[in-house]
């Protein structure tokens, strides 16, 4: 395959654009890319009919990253996107391939956030703006001229943005651009509606399609758990109590990443290490021998440094980060599973990737899954075979070696053989918690299954909007506090429209929100308790949907 794709260099990708390509581990082109790369290089319109999972988000960004300007400080690059999710992942994608080109800027553009940030990152230059229709026609009425740079135009899932309604605005929008720009169109399907933008709006356009193929991944066990982002490594942590592996392949995104989990699985006992970019090529040699032969059990890996790891003993691949595409995906959990033998594979979910989930379902032909956290109940359990099983060969062998020196050690302490036998099996599992009681104190709350973490609202399936309104909120994880406003889903708020909002005034990262649930008449937000005060005065001002968002703490007595 590799000999009939090529390989991204001679496709004729920009050098910046390739390294930044490679620090995320792309090895080839897929169909889509190797297809459609050459076309959008050589400056022809295209029309691209391919299924989401097929990698087309690197087909058209790669050679559109490899042609811009970046010292030109202007728009340059409009890709549409029919919905939110969408763009924000376009949008990322777009900033992983071009991390080796600091003048560079992307801006995503969509509705249910302010738009103050996003015209100050236009009026500062980005030169690649992602947006849905509608909001970037909000942008025009205010700055006509704003499309009037641009150079490439990337119409991306064509179909569902018909689908949506958006035929009006992508009219304004084409109207606003140059004649002379290049336009690209994907779309899944390929009905009237869309030849007819395509005759209108594209001139002369080469067409390619390509099937999605169905990759499958026999053997190999795949399982889904959805959890916030900043409560990954206790999820973590609190899997691997319960899951029986023999050696363990753990990837991120980040070399930072690797050596934080790294970090804390060694922490907990775990013969651990980190595998990334930044480790010299002898060392990472040592460490794959180290798996190898069971010196280490567990390696932290970003996908680039995981290139060429081939060890039988791995049982398990737990994708920490969510991969980039379903190819990653599968190449990833490929680890396992290796030589005819049985592997197992989880998969860490976050609100906003729900919908990538649902691409590799699609793209595999295979149902991921979805698992909870174990119980302290569970944990009590597994913990104890764990000692059982370390125990129960050196009994009959201690007890002759050893048992004078039991005796002894009754006698000079004082103490009862049950007190003694206690303390050295205290100190032999190094304090571990051993009891249901010290477990379900220890181990942090971290919501599954149908407590998971929700970015829409949702109505309970009885009761209606009555039980909705009255049913008591979440247990709240350590550090937060619970914020309310008068908004809810009467007035057309959504979750993601507040943190949208959040997110954007308050200047927080993602992962310091935590739960959002939109009731009918009002919502709550999990909101950092450390700098509240301060938080909400710069939220004092904020809107949502033209209303006042005017968040309080929640006095929950």
């Amino acid at each position: 395959m590799t000999q009939e794709l090529g390989t991204f260099a001679a496709l004729g990708i920009h050098p910046s654009v390739l390294a930044a390509i490679s620090a995320v581990g792309y090895e080839e082109p897929s169909p889509i890319q190797a297809q459609a790369i050459p076309v959008i290089l050589g400056g022809h319109d295209m029309i691209g009919q391919a299924q989401t999972g097929t990698g087309k988000t690197a087909a058209f960004a790669l050679p559109i990253l490899s042609m811009i300007d970046p010292a030109r400080r202007e728009p340059q690059a409009l890709i549409l996107a029919p919905t939110r999710e969408l763009a924000l992942q376009v949008a990322t994608a777009f900033e992983s391939y071009s991390a080796q080109m600091p003048e560079l800027s992307v801006v995503a553009i969509y509705g249910g956030a302010p738009m103050g940030p996003q015209l100050k990152a236009i009026r500062q230059g980005a030169q690649v703006i992602v947006a849905t229709p509608g909001r970037l026609v909000d942008h025009l009425s205010r700055n006509g001229g704003l499309l009037s740079t641009i150079r490439f135009m990337v119409l991306d899932e064509a179909d569902e943005m018909l689908k949506l309604g958006f035929m009006d605005d992508l009219e304004v929008i084409f109207e606003a651009m140059p004649e002379t720009r290049q336009s690209v169109l994907f779309s899944a399907t390929l009905p009237h509606s869309i030849r007819a933008i395509a005759e209108k709006h594209l001139r002369e356009p080469k067409h390619i399609k390509i099937a999605a193929k169905t990759q499958t991944v026999a053997k190999i066990e795949q399982a889904h758990l959805m959890v916030h982002a900043d409560q990954k490594i206790p999820a973590i942590l609190r899997l691997l109590e319960v899951e029986e592996f023999d050696a363990l392949i753990a990837f991120v995104r980040t070399k930072q990443a690797t050596l934080d989990l790294a970090a804390a699985l060694e922490a907990k006992g775990y013969k651990a290490a980190a595998l990334n970019g930044d480790i010299a090529q002898n060392q990472r040699e040592r460490v794959i021998e180290s798996l190898k032969d069971g010196r280490l059990d567990i390696v932290v890996a970003t996908d680039v440094a995981a290139r060429g790891i081939d060890v039988p003993r791995i049982t398990h691949v737990v994708n920490v980060d969510m991969p980039y595409d379903p190819e990653s995906y599968v190449h990833r959990i490929g680890r396992t599973g290796r030589a005819g033998r049985e592997g197992r594979a989880l998969l860490l979910v976050t609100p906003r990737e729900r919908r990538m989930l649902q691409v590799i379902e699609r793209v595999t032909g295979q149902k991921v899954a979805e698992v909870r956290l174990p119980t302290p109940q569970q944990i009590l359990d597994a913990r104890l075979r764990k000692l059982t099983a370390s125990l129960a060969p050196l009994a009959a062998e201690a007890e002759q070696s050893h048992g004078e020196l039991f005796d002894k050690l009754i006698a000079d302490i004082g103490c009862s053989p049950r007190a003694l036998a206690a303390a050295l099996l205290r100190k032999a599992t190094n304090d571990q918690a051993l009891t249901l009681a010290q477990i379900e104190k220890d181990q942090p709350l971290v919501p599954t299954g149908g407590g998971a973490p929700r970015e829409r609202s949702e109505r309970s399936e009885r009761g209606g909007d009555r039980d909705r309104e009255r049913r008591a909120p979440m247990p709240l994880a350590e550090g937060r506090v619970r914020c309310r406003t008068a908004l809810g889903a009467r007035d057309g708020i959504a979750a993601r429209n507040l943190l949208g909002a959040i997110l954007n005034e308050g200047g927080l990262a993602r992962e310091a929100i935590g739960r959002i649930q939109v009731r009918e008449s009002f919502s709550l937000v999990e909101l950092p308790e450390d700098g509240l005060d301060r938080l909400l005065g710069k939220l004092k001002d904020t809107r949502v949907g033209g209303k006042q968002l005017k968040l309080r703490r929640y006095r929950e007595d």
